[in-house]
């Protein structure tokens, strides 16, 4: 059982987490980026989730890739933008949750999956909200720019994991 003092020092870790996240997500809100394709982002939040990860573990990066979710829909959002953001961001924490546990992918890696599988669960979310099956139709250029934006986020996390272990900084508290 952890002592009150772990349990506050790891809820104090995750819940700094989840505010660097929902900044990010708002820094995206504000600074959409338009490449003539609705509805694609660079997904920084997921840049905060995938560090979680690999620093406080799977529980802890899920719960702080849920909030976040919440949080940024309730501010930023509507109901619409709720539901494909929590059925993209479950299904790639899912994905991602797997592939850290099977210590096989690298980070880039994970984080590859997570963009494809998020687009993918919004894909899914759109066609039941929609009920056309040609949504499917933009499978590719979803598939395509999550993995971009996997790419991306999974060099970044890299860097900022490889950072945060050479300064000695421990995010991960004793359980």
């Amino acid at each position: 059982m952890q002592s009150p003092t772990n349990r506050s020092a790891r809820l104090s870790v995750c819940a700094v987490l989840t505010a660097l996240a929902l900044i990010f997500s708002y820094i995206e809100f504000l600074i959409p980026l338009n490449l003539g394709i609705p509805g694609v982002k660079l997904g920084l939040a997921n840049l905060v989730v995938i560090v979680a990860l690999y620093s406080n573990g799977a529980l802890a990066a899920f719960a702080i890739n849920f909030v976040r979710i919440l949080l940024s829909a309730l501010l930023f959002g509507n109901m619409f933008s709720a539901i494909y953001a929590l059925c993209g961001g479950i299904l790639s924490m899912l994905f991602m949750m797997l592939l850290y546990k099977t210590k096989k992918f690298s980070v880039v890696g994970i984080s590859m999956a997570g963009g494809v599988m998020h687009n993918i669960g919004q894909l899914i979310a759109a066609y039941f909200i929609m009920d056309q099956l040609s949504i499917f139709y933009y499978l590719p250029v979803l598939l395509l720019t999550g993995l971009a934006a996997g790419i991306v986020n999974g060099v970044l996390a890299t860097l900022i994991i490889k950072k945060v272990k050479l300064s000695g900084i421990s995010f991960r508290v004793k359980k």
